[in-house]
């Protein structure tokens, strides 16, 4: 099991925010999100407001977490309050008397923004300010592609466990039931997402979630799962066919097998999002099947399962060594079924590292 990071990574994360606030003329940064609090501070409660100025830390928690919150975060003062999180942030802030303070406008609710502005009296001028902690995380260091290598070995030891169960007869459910239970067996802290098992023709829906639909013979099956792990997560998308497959369904399996090869090759640094987009793309499109990708080639993976950078159309984002992505085409066909192949992977410094290892062959059940 891993541990918690090491105070000197937190203290790292907080000198680099402190710059990105001083760069852009704040003198304080309100954080709400509390993935980027976990990223910051390694608190991991659920509620909470902190906040960073070029001297200042503090993180508010009620009662319920104010002995976590003492136990866990690291760098910043922990302050008890029984009453509004957000009331005792403005006040601290009137305290202080700043000129700009920035907000996580991406993740604030507007009632609760008012309320800050209220309680603040015009004490000074709120900036929106999304995106720069979400800046820090876009490139992962050491210890976080760590967390989301063993958040992958187990996503994948529990889908080779539940193989011999696929079959003819068993709910989509269930499968999905026991692929969730297994990565918590395996240290998981959960599920990354509500897992995915779409079997024949709802695998057409590229986000179905699984149903008591029962799996039937000649269906092509869409695994779609991850997990979370010391809180980063991992994600992983195979395909199997139950039965011996005729030959378009071989054709089509096989493009899109090429087309994720493709993306997975393209992942360097210094390559734009939307390169890698078009690695995979261009192979379906030669085939006659552009039309049937639906989606972007893949995204970010890290506290969030969906995080920066995109791999989609146009997108002129430059990857970066340490950034970690998914790789995943697909083709979805209705009345027939979908076919996704996807890995979660790491750009390094001498190329990509796939990490969710399942293998992509014998995925024909008889």
């Amino acid at each position: 099991m891993l541990l918690n990071l090491p105070s000197k990574t937190h203290e790292a994360r907080q000198a680099k925010l402190r710059a990105r606030i001083e760069k852009q003329e704040l003198a304080l940064l309100v954080v709400t999100n509390p993935r980027n609090i976990f990223y910051l501070t390694g608190f991991r409660g659920s509620a909470g407001v902190a906040a960073w100025g070029a001297s200042d830390a503090a993180l508010w928690v009620d009662p319920r977490y104010t002995l976590q919150a003492r136990d866990e975060a690291k760098g910043i003062e922990v302050i008890d309050e029984k009453g509004s999180l957000l009331k005792a942030v403005a006040r601290w802030l009137r305290k202080k008397k700043p000129r700009r303070v920035g907000f996580e406008d991406g993740h604030l609710t507007c009632s609760e923004f008012r309320l800050l502005e209220r309680v603040s009296r015009g004490s000074f001028k709120f900036e929106p300010a999304s995106g720069i902690i979400e800046a820090l995380r876009f490139v992962k260091d050491r210890d976080e592609i760590a967390r989301i290598r063993e958040a992958s070995r187990v996503t994948v030891e529990a889908f080779e466990e539940i193989l011999p169960l696929v079959k003819p007869g068993v709910k989509e459910s269930e499968l999905a039931a026991e692929i969730e239970y297994r990565m918590r067996r395996k240290g998981a802290d959960g599920p990354a997402f509500d897992t995915i098992v779409a079997s024949g023709r709802r695998g057409a829906f590229p986000h179905a979630r699984a149903s008591n639909k029962v799996l039937g013979k000649s269906e092509l099956v869409i695994f779609d799962m991850g997990a979370i792990l010391s809180g980063y997560a991992s994600d992983m998308t195979r395909t199997l066919y139950l039965g011996q497959p005729g030959g378009r369904i071989k054709r089509l399996y096989n493009a899109v097998l090429e087309a994720q090869h493709m993306a997975v090759e393209s992942l360097r640094q210094g390559v734009r999002g939307g390169e890698v987009d078009e690695a995979a793309r261009g192979v379906l499109s030669r085939r006659g099947l552009a039309n049937f990708f639906t989606h972007s080639t893949g995204h970010g993976v890290g506290l969030d399962i969906h995080e920066k950078p995109r791999l989609g159309k146009g997108d002129k984002t430059r990857l970066e060594v340490g950034c970690v992505v998914t790789a995943e085409p697909g083709v979805y066909i209705e009345g027939l079924g979908g076919i996704r192949l996807e890995d979660t992977v790491v750009v390094g410094s001498e190329g990509p590292e796939v990490l969710t290892t399942a293998a992509k062959s014998g995925w024909c059940i008889s």
